[in-house]
Order: structure tokens, then C-alpha cells, then sequence
């Protein structure tokens, strides 16, 4: 059967996130925009059943909000569009003061801005391997001068907090990265328990997360846990087009950044730059360094909204990530595939990689979907691509 449909069914991959959506008519400030939404009906063209990791479908309302009406960014309408950004970012992630840094550019550039504005030339980074994509991390860092060593878990699992205990004791770390969800293998890290190893035996260290893969799908508490940065994309658990790199900030990480003794390393995204303008669209008002996305950040607007001040809180949207989760990796293992993930207590409830049944491929699988009008991606890990 065709899978041709409008974006009111979701991906598998986003079940969850179509069960914790409603309506956000009347939520944008200007008056014009507010009338827009509310007189609108506006139903996305059927298309082909998007479920790879990211980008994943999204909600009619927030494809409407991203065809806006062009705006200045340093319109006043548009500064409380974006102060309100900021604002239910930092909620998300249950912080009362961190920093968050909203800026057009790829997931990628998370990375970009920790190794150059917290990381300094010669200075020491851990980064903890469940995947593919802490080798490109530490790709990033040791770009900008970091010393990179990595503590690497096998394929399917996650870094055991002992190793992480003795490499901190072993040497002094400016930063200890680590992958919340890593794509390429769906392993979910505890990042509870890994800040608190941090925190106890090497308390300067700032922990980051890189959350592209996690935001909004994982429960994440900054405050709490004791997490410095967070750096996640639009594209994913945020349900909003790509584009946009979000990157926010515990108050201890920006002091590190104030106090550094050498030059940022970076010009479009030195914290230098940006930071007085995220704090003056935060109080409502304009500043410019570079033009931000602007029918982008309305696109934004419109899923936080959805996701904030929905009917569901997020506890309840975490919950049923999980129950949902769960119910396709267990259809998934009834036909033949198997997780990724080594157990259940490491794996992702915002997607799901799985090996093929034995005998198949993904050149067997992945084509036929695709004559079904279903989207799905094929593997990435180096090791593990093929099956």
C-alpha cells in the first residue's frame, strides 16, 4: 500500500512526537501572524513517509509557520518571536539560567562553538565513543588545538562509568564530551550518572552533551544533573526543518569561555559575537552580528510551542517515547531485525538501528521501501554499515 499521506501521520520514528502535538493557532505574536494561523486550513501535500533520524517529518502547523511572511530581524514582532525561543529552549531542558545560543547553521556547528570557545589550544578533551560521531567530534576538537583522547565502548554499548572514573583521575580534562544518542548505532548514554562521575572526581571539567539526536525525545535536566552545554539541531526530537544550531550554556561554561586567556578560534560562531545579541532578543529587542533565520525561527516557535504548552507535559512525552519505542523495536524483532543497542537499557527511544534479518541487505530492504513511498536510511558506523 502506498504511503503517500499528509504530515498528519507521523514516522515511526516520530510516533510519539505526533501523540504529544496540538494546535499552536494564536500563538505567534504579531496580530497579522495570529490571524494567518487562525483563518489557516493548511494541509501539507501528500509525499513520500519520511523515517530516517532526522530530518523527520513535521507538524502542518510548524510548515506554515515556516512559510511566514518575509520579516525583519530587527523588527519588534520578530524579537519576541525569538525571545520566546530562548526561552522555552532553556524550559526544555529544565534550566533556570543557562545560555542558550540560537544560530543558522547545521547540528555540526555545536561542535565548532565548544571546541572554540570553551577548549583552548593545548588544552586536554575526553571524548567518551558509542558511535560515529564522537570520532567527528574529536575531529572538531583536535582541529582547534585540543588534545583528544577517546574511551571507546564496544559496538552496541556505552562507556562503563569506571573507565570514565579512571581516565579523569589519570589526567586533567578541560571538557568530557559525550554523544546522548549516537545515530549510527541508536546507543543512549546515561548522562546522569556520567556528570556525576565528572562532578565528583574532576569538578572543574565541564561535561557536554552533544543532544542532536536526543532533545525533546530523551529526558534531559541541566540543572539538576549538572550538564554545562547541550547542542542539538532543528531537525530531529525538535520536529522543525533543518538549519538551525542550537547550542545552550550552563552560567559555569560561559564564565569558562569570559575567563579564557587566548583568542577565541572562531568568527561566525565566537560566543563573542553572539551572546549580546541572544541577550538582547531575550529582552525583546534586536542586535545584529549575522541575519538568523527568520521564517526558520518561526518554524521553531511554532513546535516549542507544541511541545511546551501542549497538552502533554513532557514528562508524559518522554513516557511515550518510550512505550512507543518499544512497541516498533519489539514488531521489528517479530519479522527478522534485531537492535543495535546490546541491551535495554542502553538504547534510544526517539529512533531505533537495527540489523537486517540474516541473508539481507540494505541494497534487499532498503529499495523496496522506497517503491513504497517510504524514506528510510541505510547505516552509517564504518563496522556495521553493511548489515
Amino acid at each position: 500500500m502506498s504511503a503517500l499521506r499528509n504530515a498528519s501521520i507521523k514516522t515511526s520514528s516520530s510516533i510519539s512526537y505526533a501523540l504529544t502535538r496540538t494546535s499552536i493557532f494564536g500563538s505567534l505574536s504579531p496580530s497579522s501572524t495570529r490571524k494567518m494561523s487562525t483563518d489557516s486550513k493548511f494541509v501539507q501535500a501528500p509525499h513520500k513517509l519520511l523515517v530516517i533520524p532526522g530530518p523527520i517529518e513535521v507538524t502542518d502547523e510548524v510548515l506554515f509557520a515556516n512559510a511566514h511572511p518575509s520579516m525583519s530581524h530587527m523588527s519588534p514582532d520578530f524579537a519576541r518571536v525569538f525571545g520566546d525561543c530562548i526561552r522555552m529552549t532553556r524550559q526544555l531542558l529544565y534550566s533556570e539560567d543557562a545560555q542558550p545560543f540560537l544560530i543558522a547553521g547545521s547540528g555540526t556547528l555545536g561542535w565548532d562553538q565548544v571546541s572554540a570557545n570553551l577548549v583552548e589550544p593545548g588544552e586536554n578533551a575526553l571524548v567518551l565513543h558509542s558511535g560515529y560521531f564522537a570520532d567527528s567530534f574529536a575531529d572538531c576538537l583536535q582541529t582547534y588545538g585540543a588534545n583528544v583522547d577517546q574511551i571507546k565502548a564496544e559496538i552496541g554499548g556505552a562507556v562503563k562509568e569506571a573507565d570514565i572514573e579512571s581516565a579523569l583521575q589519570a589526567k586533567k580534562y578541560k571538557i568530557v564530551t559525550v554523544t546522548h544518542v549516537d545515530t549510527s548505532t541508536a546507543v543512549l548514554s546515561d548522562i546522569k550518572a556520567i556528570a556525576n562521575v565528572v562532578k565528583r572526581v574532576s569538578p572543574d571539567t565541564l561535561v557536554v552533551v552533544d543532544a542532536v539526536c536526543s532533545v525533546a525525545s530523551e529526558e534531559i535536566q541541566m540543572d539538576a544533573w549538572g550538564i554545562d552545554v547541550v547542542l542539538t539541531a532543528s531537525q530531529k526530537g525538535l520536529g522543525t526543518p533543518p538549519g538551525l544550531s542550537i547550542v545552550v550554556a550552563s552560567q559555569k561554561a560561559v564564565q569558562v569561555f569570559e575567563n579564557r586567556s587566548t583568542p577565541v578560534t572562531t568568527y561566525y560562531g565566537s560566543w563573542k559575537k553572539w551572546l549580546p545579541v541572544m541577550k538582547a532578543y531575550e529582552n525583546n529587542s534586536a542586535a545584529y552580528f549575522a541575519t538568523p533565520p527568520v521564517n526558520l525561527i518561526y518554524a521553531f516557535h511554532a513546535s516549542l510551542t507544541q511541545i511546551m504548552q501542549g497538552s502533554v507535559s513532557l514528562e508524559q512525552r518522554f513516557k511515550l517515547h518510550k512505550e512507543v519505542s518499544r512497541r516498533v523495536k519489539k514488531a521489528a524483532e517479530e519479522i527478522g531485525f534485531k537492535g543495535v543497542p546490546l541491551s535495554e537499557d542502553v538504547q534510544a527511544n526517539g529512533m531505533s538501528a537495527l540489523y537486517f534479518p540474516d541473508g539481507f541487505t540494505a541494497s534487499d530492504i532498503v529499495p523496496r521501501l522506497l517503491k513504497k513511498d517510504v524514506v528510510v536510511a541505510g547505516g552509517l558506523h564504518a563496522s556495521i554499515k553493511g548489515q
